[in-house]
């Protein structure tokens, strides 16, 4: 128990979600926070140290660790509950926006539903302070069936009793929530969203005989995973629940931690379910890892597929080790949008069942859509329960993992990275942390990517296959043209300034003399004073 003073601030709420931000779950973050920031600054310390190490020319490489330790006994993960045993399809959407938690949830117009739905503080959410707490109220009100949302046009219900299982996706280890803070340091995103929705959700779920489900991004070596097991076990004990009541799904979605999927698993046997293959995020780990390898220069972006031998060797050894353990082994995102004419509809058809039928063939126990009107067509990929038979017995375990860095380099594929920053940043400046654009779903990774690989080419001076220099004057030029694909003559005046903005914002963030290792480690503060709440006492503490 905490002595003194519960020395927690935390910016005012938007109207009506108050009740989520009671002095207990403030306790809680605050509780959090004193036992586990200064491991997660340690292990922060970490990466830049090894970042540093790649940046002089090492490679991320498998672990001594495997060759002495208990890994090696015959162990497996805790025992997947039963509702987790089915994870053929999984939809993924912002967790803020209700309307499409509703339609992830439900079945779609053709009757087809996931088995799952991801929804997402994370790649898919602007972590703007209102987008959270709406986030937080959305997996309470799913907890108990009672999410509904009327627009102009209709009114939506959740269906508590024909419904995809919801698992929410918290915010990575780097991120910081700029609008609570403990003791006068901003807090981690990541424990506030894992914190929030356990204490005001667990114990719903575990009521209706669900379980409490997670997704953790951006892992990136087993000491991380330790940490986030601790996490869960403090969670569990706080609430008074018995081991193994929280589980969580890993992404494996950078290339460090594809070299220690093992010991990651290892770390979280008492508490994951499964891991999956971030394919996106990872393409983006890959050139960031690699961006001082002069010979390691990423193709176009279109041509980083998972026939790629890097990409499936990524793909198989997750299979084989999860597989191997008893964990899933669930595959990425189809990033495909439907569109609205018929010829492309069918084409964008075509492509999800090419990737879906290749991921099940691999031996994924399931994949990911970003559309429910991919649902039907994924799931008839997906002919099994699950695949964890499946145990590729003749696969090397220690593949190579190293992207080469062929393959075409165009004017073409640079123009659809810059098309992507103006379209992506247009939707972050509106609070959107996902848009369709050219039928795909753009979301944080594949704006990430967009950005490393252009500042990739420039920091090296790629001839493109046509024949022309990658020079920042070339790229100021690309904004300034590829700018008027998004401008019409029906445009107000507002939008036009509006997708001008975008277009500067996303030329000064792509032409940084340095590659930041992310777009942004911190939310937005929802105002300029971050108001302090009312100190617990020791007699409150005492009692909660």
């Amino acid at each position: 128990m905490i002595n003194g003073n519960d020395n927690t601030q935390h910016s005012p709420s938007p109207l009506g979600l108050e009740h989520l931000l009671t002095p207990e779950a403030l306790h809680l973050i605050a509780t959090l926070h004193r036992k586990f920031e200064k491991r997660r600054q340690q292990l922060l310390a970490v990466r830049e140290r090894k970042n540093e190490h790649y940046d002089q020319g090492a490679l991320p490489r498998y672990n001594e660790y495997l060759k002495n330790h208990e890994i090696n006994t015959d162990w497996k993960v805790a025992a997947i509950p039963f509702d987790l045993q089915t994870r053929r399809v999984e939809i993924t959407g912002p967790v803020n926006d209700t309307k499409m938690v509703i339609n992830m949830l439900n079945r779609n117009a053709e009757g087809d539903r996931a088995d799952m739905a991801m929804v997402d503080f994370e790649d898919s959410m602007k972590p703007s302070w209102p987008n959270v707490l709406n986030g937080v109220q959305n997996v309470l009100g799913a907890s108990l069936g009672e999410l509904e949302v009327t627009t102009p046009k209709k009114t939506y219900r959740l269906n508590p009793h024909d419904s995809a299982k919801i698992m929410v996706r918290v915010r990575g280890l780097h991120l910081y929530e700029s609008n609570i803070k403990v003791d006068d340091q901003i807090v981690a995103a990541g424990l506030v969203d894992l914190a929030l929705c356990y204490f005001h959700t667990a114990n719903n779920f575990i009521k209706n005989k669900q379980t409490p489900k997670f997704y953790i991004p951006k892992i990136e070596y087993a000491s991380e995973a330790r940490w986030w097991n601790d996490i869960f076990n403090f969670l569990e004990d706080y609430m008074g629940h018995p081991r193994s009541t929280l589980r969580a799904t890993f992404l494996i979605e950078t290339l460090p931690a594809a070299f220690q999927i093992e010991e990651i698993l290892f770390e979280l046997k008492d508490h994951i379910v499964a891991m999956n293959v971030g394919r996106w995020d990872k393409i983006f780990s890959d050139i960031k890892t690699l961006k001082n390898h002069p010979h390691r220069i990423s193709p176009n972006r279109s041509e980083i597929t998972m026939d790629k031998f890097w990409m499936e060797n990524y793909a198989k050894r997750l299979i084989k080790i999860c597989h191997r353990r008893g964990a899933y082994a669930i595959g990425g995102m189809s990033a495909c949008t439907p569109g609205k004419e018929e010829n492309v509809r069918k084409a964008q058809v075509e492509k999800v069942v090419q990737d879906k039928t290749k991921e099940f063939t691999l031996g994924h126990d399931g994949c990911w859509v970003s559309h429910p009107y991919f649902i039907g067509p994924a799931l008839n990929c997906f002919t099994r329960s699950n695949q964890v038979d499946i145990k590729l017995e003749d696969f090397e375990e220690f593949p190579k993992l190293i992207m080469n860095g062929s393959g075409p380099r165009t004017l073409e594929g640079l123009m659809v990275n810059i098309e992507v920053g103006i379209a992506y940043l247009h939707g972050w400046n509106q609070d959107l942390g996902c848009i369709a654009h050219n039928n795909l779903m753009e979301d944080l990774a594949t704006l990430e990517i967009s950005r490393a690989q252009v500042w990739q080419w420039l920091h090296y001076n790629v001839v493109l296959d046509e024949g022309m220099v990658v020079t920042e004057n070339l790229i100021r030029q690309l904004f300034s043209q590829r700018l008027q694909n998004f401008l019409n003559d029906d445009m107000s005046t507002t939008e036009r300034l509006a997708y001008t903005k975008a277009a500067d914002d996303a030329c000064e963030l792509f032409l940084r003399s340095e590659l930041a290792p992310f777009l942004t480690n911190y939310s937005d503060v929802y105002q300029e004073e971050i108001l302090p709440i009312t100190n617990l006492s020791n007699e409150e503490l005492t009692q909660l």
